[in-house]
């Protein structure tokens, strides 16, 4: 495994020196996507790489507002039933037109109950297909949020699934893999070229795209470079263009150079942590963090404004609530960060009988500084008596052991994509595990006053009496420490001067097709 590792790198640096063509963006990478197929996971970083590649029939724009993308317009025909109409100039990358039949095919299959992303579309029910350009769409009566889910279920050529034997989806927490792993066929801006996974993605203009480009990129580059000193060496060295995650330790060396520029802003994705809520651990022993007191304890342990100046640099935003002061529902009443109190927590625990609990702590490498944040805050539990046993790893190592519920306590980040909206975390992350509520829900949380102000939510059309409730979802999590709340994370992407208008967006997402170099 390690001599795979060691190859890949090598392929991604040999890589980077070879002579880029005109028109060409690198692109140096934090991470890499583990697939072609969208639908494969649930991850807003992946889903924005391949929204390059597939669209949806709405999408968001240059301020996240919802506009048009595959469908020209809509309009709600019932409380249950709304009607799309179709562009009728698009075509795949394959040459094959674009039809309601390739909407229909690709909602039955982010839908199904093996998808991962079936969390996406949590109120679907059914559709069909009224002629060549017009679909109707099923929903749980007066569904105000659709259109933000729509976002990001992309569109499949349902000829191009049915020859390839993809109708099924693809899981990559469960290993399920397809021929939509490793090839596309979409509808958008850039087309697949060629594909090294943890290596090198090569994508190209797509000359038939039906929208008109506003950027000047004949080709991207995708590098992978998960070590933070090497993306930022390969960046003053002008063998990258593009990073979406510069470090924030290295900020200030970056804004010294002349030939780069550093996009600051705050990251929409808020930082969390969870528990298991399940009667044992994983290692067998009775959970007693099922006992409010220990979770309690858990987070008065942590010194937030501690992380945020050392680990930091001073540039994340302590967090009281589950979702950023942007984000529909955000309730500023509850937004109040919780103060280090290492005593009241020793308090708690001998209280709870919690003294010397001992936990499992599973934490990734796709959060600004995860490393290190973990580290800072199972130091602060151990020094109240508690005894995490840091378990460390790649995302692609922990997310099987997060989605089986092999974890006792765990790192999340949550930007409430694609809806841009609090249900999202209420609906996807907290909510009780069933059909396609809770597909995140890796501690197995229930709780059902939550689960009932949290439905009522989805089917209310009021917006301020919708808003409400969600901001009632958010303080019984409070109250009931459902998951600790650590920052909004900092956002940075870096340019050099070969790029002359980058667009940054709140949502960590680059959208390469209004880039002009």
């Amino acid at each position: 495994m390690r001599f795979t590792r060691i190859m890949a790198t090598g392929v991604a640096l040999l890589a980077l020196s070879m002579p880029a063509m005109a028109g060409t963006l690198k692109w140096g990478a934090s991470r890499d996507i583990s697939s072609l197929d969208p639908y494969s996971y649930g991850d807003s970083f992946a889903l924005g790489v391949l929204n390059h590649v597939y669209e949806g029939l709405v999408r968001y724009d240059r301020n996240l507002k919802i506009e048009p993308a595959l469908a020209t317009s809509w309009e709600i025909v019932s409380p249950t039933t709304w009607r799309f109409h179709l562009r009728d100039d698009v075509k795949f990358h394959n040459g094959a037109d674009f039809t309601a039949e390739d909407v229909q095919a690709s909602l039955k299959r982010a839908s199904d109950p093996k998808s991962p992303l079936r969390g996406n579309i949590p109120a679907y029910k059914g559709s069909r297909v009224i002629d060549a350009h017009t679909i109707e769409i099923d929903v749980s009566a007066n569904y105000p949020l659709l259109l933000n889910d729509l976002t990001t279920i992309y569109i499949f050529d349902a000829v191009w699934l049915k020859d390839n034997s993809a109708e099924a989806p693809t899981d990559v927490g469960s290993g399920t893999e397809g021929y939509a792993t490793y090839h596309e066929n979409g509808t958008g801006p850039f087309k697949i070229e060629s594909r090294q996974p943890d290596a090198k993605t090569v994508f190209t203009k797509f000359d038939g795209w039906w929208d008109k480009p506003q950027h000047n990129i004949d080709r991207i580059e995708f590098t992978p470079i998960a070590s933070n000193s090497t993306r930022v060496a390969a960046l003053l060295a002008g063998d990258i263009d593009f990073t979406d995650q510069a470090p924030v330790q290295d900020i200030p060396r970056l804004q010294a150079s002349q030939q780069v520029r550093v996009l600051e802003g705050t990251d929409l994705r808020t930082v969390m942590i969870g528990f298991s809520q399940r009667d044992q651990l994983i290692d067998g022993k009775p959970n007693l963090m099922k006992d409010i007191r220990v979770r309690q304890a858990m987070q008065l342990a942590i010194d937030l404004d501690l992380i945020n100046k050392k680990v930091m640099r001073g540039k994340s935003r302590n967090a009281g609530a589950l979702v950023a002061p942007q984000i529909p529902g955000y309730d500023a009443a509850i937004d109040t960060p919780m103060k280090a109190d290492p005593e009241k927590a020793k308090e708690l625990l001998k209280a709870a009988g919690a003294e010397g609990f001992a936990f499992n702590f599973n934490c990734a490498d796709s959060l600004v500084n995860e490393e290190q944040v973990c580290q800072a805050v199972a130091s602060m539990w151990s020094r109240v008596g508690l005894k995490p046993q840091l378990d460390q790893g790649t995302r692609a190592v922990q997310t099987p052991k997060r989605s089986s519920g092999k974890v006792d306590v765990y790192t999340l980040g949550w930007a409430t994509l694609p809806m841009l909206d609090t249900y999202s975390l209420t609906s996807q992350v907290l909510h009780t595990k069933e059909g396609s509520f809770g597909i995140f829900n890796w501690g197995g949380w229930s709780d059902k006053e939550f689960d009932k102000v949290t439905e009522a939510s989805a089917v209310e059309l009021d917006q301020t009496k919708r808003l409400a409730m969600e901001g009632q979802s958010l303080k019984i999590a409070k109250e009931h420490v459902l998951m600790i709340p650590l920052h909004q994370q900092p956002l940075a992407w870096a340019t050099n001067s070969k790029i002359k208008d980058f667009p940054l967006f709140s949502d960590n997402l680059p959208r390469l097709w209004l880039v002009k170099m």
